[in-house]
Order: structure tokens, then sequence, then C-alpha cells
């Protein structure tokens, strides 16, 4: 039995039909709403009219914010990474005395 759902998602003015599972489809609505507000805040504050290029323009903020996200993740992983290992030496050190 298939249990997808078949939902169409607006974006820049063009339909988009998708077969999906049906815990996707409220994050694809978000996804497809926060396009939405971005091409509309870019068209607004730069003038562009090209949907291309909003829609590229769209695209490269939301995969920085998706890298910057990482590169914070990583960080802070290898920051709470530094502080078991120096929890644990101190332990070890205590220990053995």
């Amino acid at each position: 039995m298939d249990d997808r759902l078949k939902i169409k998602i607006s974006i820049a003015n063009r339909v988009y039909p998708l077969t999906i599972l049906p815990s996707q489809e409220e994050g694809l609505r978000i996804a497809a709403r926060k396009i939405e507000n971005t091409v509309k805040k870019f068209e607004k504050n730069y003038s562009v009219n090209d949907k291309q290029d909003v829609l590229a323009m769209c695209a490269l903020q939301f995969a920085a914010q998706s890298e910057q996200l990482s590169i914070n993740k990583t960080s802070l992983n290898k920051e709470i990474e530094d502080r078991l290992i120096n929890l644990e030496n101190r332990l070890n050190s205590h220990f053995k005395d």
C-alpha cells in the first residue's frame, strides 16, 4: 500500500507537484513559505525582477545559513570534546593519587 501524498507547492509563481511521505508535508510547506517570503524580500529590497536571479540569491542565502549551522555545530562539538577530555584527565589524575 502506497501511503504517499500528492501535493502542490508554489514557488516564485510556479506550481510544483510532488509526491511525498506524509511526514514530509509540514517541512516542505514551511520551506516553501520561507522561500516565498525571501523571494518577496529580495524583489522589494533589491529591485530584482528576474525570478532566476532571485531564486539564485535565495539558494545562496539558505545554503550559507545551512553551512554556518554546520560550522557552528562542528565548533561546538570540538569544544565539548575538549572539555570532556580535560575532565577525564582531571578525574584520572585524581583517582591515581
